[in-house]
């Protein structure tokens, strides 16, 4: 079976790269390996380098999703920062045939800055494709949603909201972040925790879901996701009223004034939600 590796980051759900995993699968006999660099992000962003590989993770995990639908043979991992020597780890062990590599345009892209393509050609003398996504200009081939919660994310009314978001769309993605909560040594524990539990009950329903733990501060964990994700729209999800932290510091206003796309709220009854830190 030919091996085709696919390198790409931000782009890696560019509607063109898509389109050429799609085509060469329908030829037969093809399967696909992505490796996705940890991308670091724009100026300005203050962000642990643990995100910025659960970012990649996410859009690897979300990629593989997708195409596993489909039917497309594929796996993937997450690489090192410097594109280059991601994929030539990446070639050494798993020997592919070719090599796709996406980037976003010349004036937007330090990979390209870095001569990428060229090294690789010369390096391997693999045949190698470059497709161009304008991440600025073109649309996402599906819908995406940036899902934030902490000791709601477990909550019934959470979950059938978002399986009605993705009724009749089987390929509808789901990006959680699940805000740390308290600020103890454990603290990114239990966020994980809840993220692992959040993810597995939505992948039960059939759910394409993946996410990654965040900032103690849910305002800064969601404008952080959103630098990272490109997404069309946000579910907030918190405790009825004055019981929310959140809501008392106007985290669901603050991030609808900050946010280019639709900002949802869901109310999770306290019943439903974990237990506070400290909590007896």
């Amino acid at each position: 079976m030919r091996e085709v590796m696919v390198v790409a980051n931000q782009t890696l759900a560019g509607r063109q790269l898509l389109e050429e995993v799609r085509t060469r699968a329908a030829q037969g006999e093809t399967r696909f390996r992505l490796v996705v660099p940890q991308s670091k992000p724009s100026a300005g962003l203050v962000i642990y380098d643990e995100a910025v590989r659960d970012a990649s993770q996410v859009r690897a995990d979300l990629a593989m999703s997708v195409m596993a639908t489909e039917g497309i043979a594929v796996s993937g991992e997450v690489g090192d920062a410097d594109p280059f020597s991601a994929t030539m780890d990446a070639i050494s062990v798993h020997r592919p045939d070719e090599i796709i590599i996406s980037t976003k345009p010349a004036t937007q892209s330090g990979w390209l800055r870095r001569d990428l393509i060229e090294r690789i050609e010369r390096a391997t003398n693999l045949p190698v494709k470059h497709i161009v996504t304008d991440l600025d200009h073109e649309s996402l081939p599906f819908q995406v949603t940036l899902v934030v919660a902490n000791r709601t994310a477990g909550g019934e009314e959470l979950v059938e909201h978002l399986k009605s978001k993705a009724s009749g769309d089987p390929e509808h993605l789901f990006i959680a972040v699940v805000p740390q909560q308290g600020g103890d040594g454990a603290a990114a524990h239990r966020a994980r925790k809840r993220l692992a539990a959040m993810l597995a009950r939505l992948q039960e329903m059939g759910l394409l879901a993946s996410g990654l733990i965040g900032d103690p501060d849910p305002y800064t964990a969601t404008v952080n996701a959103l630098e990272l994700f490109r997404v069309n729209d946000v579910v907030i999800s918190t405790l009825p009223g004055e019981r929310s932290g959140w809501l008392r510091a106007n985290v669901l206003e603050r991030v609808r004034r900050a946010a280019t796309v639709p900002v949802e709220h869901v109310e999770v009854p306290e019943s439903e939600a974990a237990p506070a830190v400290g909590a007896r």
